[in-house]
């Protein structure tokens, strides 16, 4: 802009005029970056797109005001310094923008978020908007928390390792009685499994109260513990409509002797945060179910991609994050879990464009957050799931513990054996992408459960095109 003076004259100019593009712009280290897919409305440009998203989740409105003047409104301002044409889809654009960390509160996820996702993403002029990744600066991340209790730890409190974990969810999740519900828990636990869980909703309903829920549960883990010599815990879901609810719950939790609780993430950033303060104070681990983030996560084009909400979420402080499967029921495509996997177990995580990771990010110290894999999984994947997810995940057979034909400890028993075979085998070297399901017919013949799970579940399979999926690939170069 020519004259300077003109920059405050009254009236509507383009954002990018305003000073919130800067092709020449070179982010600092600690500047917060966002990269978002926009979708600018027909005959929108790109730019102009760009630098009102940063405008619009920082400091502008829509026409110029004078009260900038009163600020150092050039540091304040969010600056768009990168449009790049998103690889296949015409239309859209990554577009990179860099915050002042002077914008923001330190440890807060919901200042945060009030900011990056707060406002921008009903603006008229963009048919739709993702935020895709972020890069968080160290001296940022040192302001949060994090996991109350990370993966060494709990590896250390419960004793096991060089495996993953093996879970189930209790089914019906809604409509047991309180006792029927601990019956359950203490056959799948029995039976092998290292914890069970209650499922995202089940709180504290007519057909059974929470406490009542929480007696039977634990009477459950405590018997199973004695009979198997093995530490075992129920994640005991303490979601409710207040904080002082959610504490009472948590405490009455500690009481009994529980190692774990669980929260949803529909209760909120700061209440999630507010969780994760009460789990570190109290030595517990804090298991999050990711109730609801499909409404939002898994649309390509308009949104916030999983791997946003992961990376603030170990930020926020949680133990445990649902982080899907792959071969499973529910949304997952092997890359971009892959991509979702580093976020959290990571101590640096590397710029993968193939896995939809933008930035190297790291995590200045933060504790890892241990990925749960859930939804759809049974005892005949397993050479697949420990392939793409690795060891430090906890592995949740849901129906395929509880809906096995032999009954619920016969489920678990056959989900314990496909892992301890396949673990053994790849620690002896052998290809168990490939050898996975000779392993477990081998084991299948000693082990009538297992060859149950086996049978009842050969022909299922959950094999969709994925909505959320990397778009940018590995080409081959010519030699």
């Amino acid at each position: 802009m020519g004259n300077p003076a003109d920059r405050y004259k009254s009236g509507v100019m383009p954002y990018a005029k305003m000073g919130y593009w800067d092709a020449d712009y070179v982010p600092k280290d600690t500047d917060v970056i966002a990269v978002f897919r926009i979708s600018p409305q027909d005959g929108v440009d790109a730019i102009e797109a760009a630098a009102a998203v940063a405008g619009e989740s920082s400091t502008a409105t829509w026409t110029v005001v004078w009260t900038d003047r009163l600020t150092a409104c050039d540091l304040y301002r969010a600056k768009a310094y990168r449009v790049d044409p998103v690889p296949g889809s015409p239309g859209q654009y990554f577009s990179y923008i860099a915050y002042d960390l002077a914008l923001f509160e330190e440890g807060s996820i919901a200042n945060l978020t009030a900011s990056i996702i707060g406002n921008v993403f009903g603006f008229k002029p963009l048919k739709a908007l993702r935020l895709e990744d972020m890069r968080m600066p160290v001296a940022y991340l040192k302001t949060f928390q994090g996991p109350p209790t990370g993966i060494v730890v709990e590896r250390e409190r419960l004793d096991k390792f060089g495996r993953p974990l093996l879970g189930a969810t209790t089914k019906p999740k809604l409509g047991l009685s309180s006792k029927n519900y601990g019956r359950v828990v203490y056959e799948a636990l029995k039976g092998g499994l290292d914890f069970v869980k209650d499922d995202e909703n089940i709180n504290s309903q007519p057909f059974m109260h929470w406490r009542d829920r929480f007696l039977y549960c634990m009477e459950a883990v405590n018997k199973a513990s004695a009979a198997t010599g093995e530490v075992k815990g129920h994640y005991l879901n303490v979601t409710a409509a207040t904080m002082e609810d959610m504490y009472e719950r948590a405490d009455f939790a500690k009481q009994l002797g529980s190692c774990i609780v669980m929260i949803d993430l529909v209760i909120g950033y700061t209440a999630i945060q507010s969780m994760a303060k009460w789990a570190r104070r109290n030595d517990m681990i804090l298991h999050l179910h990711r109730a609801g983030h499909g409404t939002y996560t898994r649309q390509k084009t308009h949104g916030v991609s999983f791997r946003v909400i992961a990376k603030w979420m170990r930020m926020a402080g949680v133990d445990h994050i649902h982080a899907g499967t792959v071969v499973g029921k529910l949304e997952g495509d092997p890359n971009v879990i892959k991509g979702i996997y580093s976020v959290c177990r990571d101590d640096i995580t590397k710029q993968n464009f193939e896995r939809g990771v933008f930035f190297d990010q790291d995590w200045a110290g933060l504790r890892k957050v241990m990925p749960v894999a859930s939804g759809g999984i049974h005892a005949g994947q397993m050479h697949q799931l420990i392939t793409y997810l690795g060891e430090d995940v906890v592995l949740q057979f849901g129906g395929g513990t509880i809906g096995h034909p032999m009954g619920i400890q016969a489920g678990a028993t056959a989900n314990r054996v496909a892992l301890e075979v396949m673990i053994k085998a790849r620690n002896e070297g052998r290809d168990i992408w490939n050898e996975g399901p000779q392993i477990l017919a081998e084991a299948a013949k000693w082990c009538s459960p297992l060859n149950a799970a086996l049978e009842t579940w050969k022909d299922v399979s959950f094999n969709y095109t994925s909505t959320d999926t990397a778009d940018f690939v590995p080409t081959a170069t010519p030699a």
